[in-house]
């Protein structure tokens, strides 16, 4: 015989509640037609796990019960890889009688009398072990994810349910998949809570968002602002799952302050973000309840790559005003964002006054700062401009400040050729005075020198046809 006791259960469940003394209980059976035997329990961490009673005495065939106590509360189970385990000796007792003292005694001596019977593993098991589980750093090993398993089938489905909110807001993908798995509902609705999903996205893990999209997540339009939650987190490669698993997403779905998810990334200057949203339909001319449009956003914190973006993309923003009347000038100057100046205003001004020929304004946008090559939407400089106008003295007032001769607009020509094509000669000298050539795109040199060293046009100007705006 190598053993005199043996245990009804497999490993020793303990049902783990945070701050409380926790415990449980199995039965041994004596093995022994006609002998009583003596029992001896411990574990392998006696100071968190013991007995209510280590020395026992089992008659014939008969059990007893043995309670295992968690003897100090704590905030989080006190799991253990490979898990402790409760240890059973057991020996033989003739006589059938003996005090606490006289086990103690017989189990204090090693020797042939002494069976090492049962080595039964403790596993902690419940809802508060999961959650322990989804906000630990332990690693996905198979002592982990058997614990997981183990504390799950201890769960009903109302528990496992509600742990797929703080398994979602760890971004535990492991956790989140075995809940679900396990019979987990994913779209039980908390109408005073974000949904599982948003907290997902929240998390910043992808593969979490991934397999809740995957397990059938039936998205709340009316509250469910997923696009929103991946802008403000710069996760495009979010964005592009939740577009994948959801089609139907409306890329300009508004959250209470009435702002799209572009604003929330314009506000945030997440230009990869801006840029994949307005690829997808998301219109930047939406203005939100306080009619602050997205370039409002990006302008009143100073991103400047974020408005750049959001005007090549924009229509009517550039100039909208809010319910306060102020535009993204307006709100750039507010808050000291002088990089912004120019794109939001200044160079339309420079633009205007060069088309106009207004030399002393075009001075002081110069000196608060426009840039001197700014393009339009045309791809026209100022100097593009005051060339085709034929306004030689703004003209040379650019190139006193900079203004390069040598750039192109839109459909490839310089400020020379501008200044050809309206058939001013003056403009045309002084450009080519400081550098222009006349060798770019079938430019055609119209002028030539008369007997008094002036210019006298000869050839047909460029065909081509521009906007005198």
């Amino acid at each position: 015989m190598d053993r005199l006791v043996k245990a009804d259960v497999k490993e020793v469940n303990l049902v783990f509640t945070r701050g409380q003394k926790c415990c449980t209980t199995f039965v041994l059976t004596n093995l022994m037609h006609t002998m009583p035997v003596a029992v001896s329990l411990n574990t392998t961490n006696p100071t968190v796990l013991s007995f209510t009673q280590s020395f026992s005495i089992i008659p014939p065939l008969a059990t007893a019960s043995f309670t295992l106590i968690l003897s100090k509360p704590s905030d989080h189970p006190p799991i253990s890889t490979p898990p402790d385990n409760v240890l059973v000796r057991s020996s033989m007792l003739p006589t059938g009688k003996a005090n606490q003292d006289d086990l103690k005694r017989i189990f204090s001596r090693p020797g042939p009398h002494i069976f090492k019977d049962v080595t039964v593993p403790i596993s902690f098991v419940g809802p508060h072990v999961i959650e322990f589980l989804t906000s630990s750093s332990l690693s996905k090993t198979l002592e982990i994810a058997f614990i997981l398993s183990n504390a799950i089938s201890w769960c009903d489905e109302s528990q496992l349910s509600s742990l797929l909110r703080p398994a979602a807001m760890s971004g535990n993908s492991y956790v989140v998949s075995s809940l679900l798995d396990s019979g987990a509902t994913v779209n039980k609705i908390d109408p005073d809570s974000e949904s599982v999903l948003s907290l997902a996205i929240k998390s910043g893990d992808i593969d979490t968002v991934r397999i809740l999209v995957e397990s059938s997540y039936v998205v709340d339009h009316e509250n469910d602002l997923l696009l929103h939650a991946a802008a403000s987190m710069n996760r495009v490669d979010i964005m592009e799952v939740l577009c994948m698993g959801y089609l139907d997403l409306d890329m300009n779905s508004v959250d209470s302050k009435g702002q799209t998810p572009l604003h929330v990334a314009a506000t945030h200057g997440y230009v990869e973000v801006l840029e994949f949203l307005i690829t997808l339909g998301c219109d930047p001319d939406l203005a939100d309840q306080n009619g602050w449009t997205a370039i409002h956003c990006a302008s009143a914190k100073g991103h400047i790559e974020a408005v750049e973006c959001l005007l090549n993309s924009c229509k009517y923003a550039k100039y909208a005003v809010n319910k306060e009347g102020k535009s993204a000038y307006s709100l750039a100057v507010e808050n000291g964002h002088t990089g912004l100046y120019d794109m939001l205003y200044l160079s339309d001004v420079l633009h205007t006054f060069a088309r106009k020929g207004d030399v002393e304004e075009m001075k002081k946008c110069l000196a608060e700062g426009a840039k001197v090559n700014g393009k339009d939407q045309n791809g026209w400089t100022p100097l593009h401009r005051a060339a085709f106008k034929g306004h030689i003295d703004c003209v040379k007032l650019l190139l006193n400040h900079g203004a390069r001769v040598d750039l192109v607009d839109g459909s490839g020509y310089t400020a020379l050729h501008r200044a050809v094509d309206a058939g001013n000669a003056q403009v045309a000298m002084v450009l080519i005075g400081h550098g222009a050539k006349a060798n770019m795109k079938s430019f055609v040199v119209p002028f030539e020198f008369d007997s008094v060293k002036k210019y006298s046009p000869v050839a047909t100007p460029i065909r081509h046809k521009t906007q005198r705006a």
